[in-house]
């Protein structure tokens, strides 16, 4: 019992010493959820933390790669972002725009004041030539409970595999949870990603707390509409990101739909102007709510009234959707989410099937692509398909994954499935080619 009584006395110890070390709360003003993103102009690379206390100044201090460390020194500015929760938390959301990067050079980086400094991290600045082959990974729904892909992204991000992360919408499940604890969570698991890379976002619906206010606050995407809708150049493509999600929470505002969808229209106007598609032919969007599906769960995009698809008849006046607009200015690929699940469409409009050739498909398709990446994982695991899909499904599986594309060239663009479920095996894979762009490719024949 002697030996009984040391081992109880050794374990008060220990309690007491955990309780001292849990008593003491985190230093304020230590920054923290490091992230990277393009504000979408040449030169230029965001950098956005958080500190819990305020800090006299926002400060990126940093040096190209082998050269003098933090020989540049960047100043920047700090939002108060008050949670919508009971207890009303503060955080002090940091960005500072780095400017006159020079093109494709490695930078080495920390951020913060003289009252805490992050990590040391690294990045590389935007290649701006139409010519360079930039690398994506994409994926949407990813949660801090079973986020299965992460590790895998994390080590294939640091190997130098991508020039950018698109995440296509709900993240965290979610941000504003346990007053938006569970966001910080998620923006610490994601920071050895997005420290390295620029990591470019769209609204998802769980998003939608407070007027979507902890995606607005947290990510700083380019333009001056709070990352809901946006647009960026990189290599031979045009990116659009867009909210579906104002389609669907009309309490934050019926105007959204007609603001989104006369700024998409000038946006893809602009895009097409001759020699804007000949320098970037791709105009690739990105969206959280997919217009099609074959999902079984009584989605929006498994109903043939998609509102994303068709818009709203019951508004005044009626919200026109997405589909012809997009179809009109010759959009190449759509990217989804929101489906647990991945699934490859052939080249579809108006629910019919326009591939470019029976046995090449993806040759000159004669409708845009649509790819639904939403399995990288979450606590809601994963949807179910139904049995039998339309004829415009080409390819389907529930297992958690995410997406790589590389826009190789302006008339070659590759993208792949990774399994995680299976280790990282390439479950699926598609060349779209395209010797024309724009409305008129629809009608050339091949």
């Amino acid at each position: 019992s002697q030996n009984m009584g040391s081992v109880g006395a050794v374990f008060v110890l220990l309690s007491l010493a955990l309780l001292s070390v849990l008593g003491v709360p985190p230093i304020g003003t230590q920054p923290e959820q490091v992230h990277i993103s393009y504000p979408g102009f040449p030169g230029s690379m965001e950098i956005t933390w958080t500190t819990f206390n305020e800090t006299d100044e926002s400060t990126v201090e940093y040096g190209l790669w082998g050269g003098r460390v933090f020989e540049l020194t960047a100043k920047g500015n700090t939002t108060l972002f008050v949670d919508g929760g009971s207890e009303g938390r503060h955080m002090y959301i940091h960005r500072v725009t780095l400017t006159n990067l020079r093109p494709a050079s490695a930078y080495v980086y920390h951020c913060g004041s003289e009252a805490g400094w992050s990590d040391v991290f690294a990045f590389t600045a935007l290649n701006e030539s139409c010519g360079w082959s930039p690398r994506f990974a994409i994926y949407g729904d990813m949660g801090n409970e079973n986020p299965q892909s992460l590790a895998r992204l994390q080590k294939e991000t640091q190997v130098g595999m991508y020039d950018a992360i698109l995440h296509v919408g709900d993240f965290a499940y979610d941000l504003h949870e346990d007053n938006g604890r569970i966001g910080d969570e998620f923006m610490r698991q994601i920071q050895s990603i997005a420290a390295y890379v620029p990591y470019m976002t769209c609204p998802g619906n769980h998003e939608s707390a407070y007027n979507f206010s902890n995606y607005k606050n947290r990510f700083s995407m380019p333009g001056r509409t709070e990352g809901l809708w946006y647009s960026w150049n990189v290599g031979s493509a045009h990116i659009i990101s867009i909210s579906t999600e104002i389609y669907f929470f009309l309490d934050y505002g019926l105007d959204l739909i007609f603001k989104q969808y006369e700024w998409l229209k000038k946006d893809l106007e602009e895009a097409n102007r001759p020699e804007n598609r000949a320098e970037r032919p791709w105009i690739i969007t990105m969206g959280h709510r997919p217009m099609y599906c074959s999902n079984n769960d009584k989605d929006d995009c498994t109903q043939f009234q998609s509102y994303v698809r068709l818009g709203r008849n019951d508004t005044k006046p009626p919200a026109p959707g997405l589909e012809d607009l997009l179809y009109l200015h010759g959009v190449d690929l759509e990217l989804w989410a929101h489906e647990h699940t991945y699934e490859r469409l052939w080249p579809v409009y108006g629910y019919k099937v326009f591939n470019g050739s029976m046995d090449q498909p993806y040759v000159n398709p004669r409708a845009p692509v649509h790819i639904i990446t939403g399995s990288a994982g979450c606590r809601e695991k994963h949807d179910p398909f139904v049995p039998n899909p339309r004829d415009w499904s080409a390819f389907r599986s529930t297992d958690y994954g995410y997406t790589r594309m590389q826009v190789y060239n302006t008339t070659h663009l590759y993208l792949e499935q990774v399994s995680d479920d299976q280790y990282g095996k390439v479950i699926d894979s598609i060349w779209v080619v395209k010797e024309k762009h724009g409305f008129s490719a629809w009608f050339s024949s091949t």
